[in-house]
């Protein structure tokens, strides 16, 4: 006889909505053989957790304050240099002090001033004398300047100047100065004309004496600059403090300007 042929074991197809056997494995709880319920396994007992120690509160840090912005280095201030005190009539009242000198300040018969010469506005006059007039004819002159700066409205400004511009044997050639508040709008007669004091360093030295005797004062100036070889302008700037009116007079105050090259 042949052998049964062998039958395919090919499970049949639960219907739809039944759960199948290994689900149902799945979900039901496992049971031990004999119909109990299988025992969970044993686990290891975990050591209770240690203890912690007390904690010591710590103090309240302040939070760190921002980094204040860096800020520019401000130079140290710088102290204004010292300026000279203005005439005290001007700056009282403002108007023009006719006394006042080109340096400002009284100056010192014993002492050689280094100073410095500001610019202002003068009528000059450009003459000549010989020396035995010379001192009536720069007296004439400046009586001459003050006469137009009436006649054009200007007020004196200062002390008249004589700038000596050549000399020789015989006599020498001056320029007549005397300073205004301002220069003349109108026209000048008689000779005169605007023009401008002279201006710079200057070395100031103080003639206290008749106008007989200022060649000793010259002679003083010429020796003091040969010792401190200094070289100086060849015109030489005569200020009267004091009013020419008298040669002879003992106290009679002329600054004599000379300005190194």
């Amino acid at each position: 006889m042949a052998p049964p042929t062998a039958v395919e074991n090919t499970p049949l197809a639960a219907p739809p909505g039944t759960a199948t056997p290994a689900q149902n494995a799945q979900q039901a709880p496992t049971q031990s053989q004999g119909g109990q319920p299988a025992q969970a396994e044993p686990q290891p007992v975990q050591p209770p957790p240690a203890l912690q120690s007390p904690v010591t509160p710590q103090p309240v840090q302040p939070a760190p304050a921002a980094p204040a912005e860096p800020q520019p280095v401000q130079p140290p201030p710088t102290l204004p240099s010292p300026q000279p005190a203005p005439p005290v009539q001007q700056q009282q009242t403002g108007t023009p002090d006719s006394n006042a000198t080109l340096a400002g300040k009284k100056g010192d018969p014993s002492d050689v001033d280094e100073v410095q010469l500001t610019a202002k506005p003068v009528l000059l006059f450009a003459g000549q004398a010989s020396w035995d007039q010379g001192f009536q004819k720069l007296g004439e002159t400046i009586a001459l300047l003050r006469a137009e700066a009436d006649r054009a409205g200007l007020k004196v400004a200062g002390r008249p100047l004589s700038l000596f511009v050549e000399t020789d044997d015989n006599g020498f050639k001056f320029e007549a100065m005397l300073p205004v508040d301002k220069p003349a709008a109108t026209a000048l007669a008689n000779g005169v004309r605007n023009g401008q004091s002279p201006v710079g360093r200057a070395l100031r030295f103080v003639h206290t004496a008749p106008y007989d005797d200022i060649d000793s004062t010259y002679e003083t100036i010429t020796a003091y600059l040969e010792a401190k070889n200094i070289v100086v302008k060849d015109a030489f700037l005569e200020e009267y403090v004091s009013d020419l009116k008298d040669a002879g007079d003992p106290n009679l105050e002329i600054n004599v300007y000379v300005q190194p090259k």
